[in-house]
């Protein structure tokens, strides 16, 4: 038996935890299956499954290795599909990463689309705020919203998101409408940061210059996920500044109202990352393009690739 075919009944076992279920989805004699494992293993020098009366479960040893296995099983697919008669349809596992609320007002939404037009292609998707590592962890690619830090990835920018300044009805009545920066001596600010335990930012705005400024300001909560900062701003702790497209949906029903619209924080650039690969999966760039498109209405600017320096401070 070829090492290829090895790997695959390997997945299989993993992903089904039995040798009989798995040797009857691949049509073959359940000795075989057993064998193949034993070589494989035998072969690696190393043990890939716990195997019990009830089980089958993989080692550590083994969870490495099933995803090593899946994404060189994947790139096997798409080399042959290069030489093929007719165009091959997108198939396997896409693992991408997406911030909170991209992915649950605009991706999430139109996924069902997508994979629609893809049956056989599977996709794992992160949603966080945490910066990924992308390499380390195993995605295809990820979407940042911010400035991007030193790494060795490739960069397309998208464009650009607007951002505003919002708070609840409930907390302006409370506190009052500011109008300038010398009304906010006496608001709050709901203070935003990815890691917490670090500088707490002020609030920021555009000079006319176009110069980034800050305004100290006192807040007494400081979260670390969007999703937490919305909330926060919806119970009335204080204000806000986030892409408009984010709360587009509270500014709407009168949930959120948008103050200060003089004194805007700068646009956040909106990103895609992926590795520096000479040969970038099929799937991977229709699915990128895909993205693309459909967040192009909700941004600003122009979009391209380019070799950049990368990582990315999300909101």
């Amino acid at each position: 038996m070829d090492q290829l075919q090895a790997m695959r009944i390997y997945l299989r076992v993993a992903e089904m935890g039995s040798f009989t279920q798995a040797a009857t989805q691949l049509s073959l004699p359940k000795a075989s299956v057993s064998t193949a494992i034993q070589q494989l293993e035998n072969s690696l020098g190393a043990r890939l499954l716990h195997r019990t009366t009830r089980q089958v479960r993989m080692t550590p040893d083994g969870q490495m290795y099933y995803q090593r296995c899946k994404d060189l099983l994947d790139e096997v697919e798409e080399l042959q599909a290069l030489f093929a008669s007719t165009p091959a349809r997108l198939s396997g596992r896409l693992r991408v990463d997406l911030p909170i609320a991209i992915a649950r007002h605009t991706v999430l939404p139109n996924l069902p689309d997508f994979l629609q037009q893809h049956p056989q292609l599977e996709i794992e998707l992160s949603s966080t705020d945490r910066l990924v590592d992308l390499l380390s962890e195993g995605f295809d690619c990820v979407l940042r919203v911010g400035q991007l830090r030193d790494s060795n990835l490739i960069a397309r920018h998208l464009g650009w998101q607007r951002q505003i300044n919002c708070a609840s009805p409930g907390y302006l009545a409370a506190h009052g409408t500011p109008h300038g920066l010398d009304d906010l001596a006496g608001h709050r600010l709901i203070h935003y940061q990815s890691v917490l335990g670090g500088r707490r930012s002020g609030f920021e705005y555009q000079d006319s210059s176009g110069s980034l400024r800050q305004y100290s300001m006192p807040g007494a909560l400081t979260v670390n996920n969007s999703d937490a900062y919305h909330a926060a701003c919806l119970a009335g702790m204080g204000i806000i500044q986030v892409p408009q497209v984010g709360v587009a949906s509270q500014l709407a029903t009168g949930q959120l109202v948008e103050i200060l619209p003089d004194w805007q924080a700068p646009p956040m650039p909106v990103s895609l990352l992926y590795a520096n690969r000479r040969q970038l999966p099929q799937r991977c760039r229709v699915f990128m393009q895909w993205l693309s498109e459909l967040l192009q209405p909700s941004l600003h600017g122009s979009s391209g690739d380019a070799a950049v320096r990368v990582e990315a401070d999300p909101l």
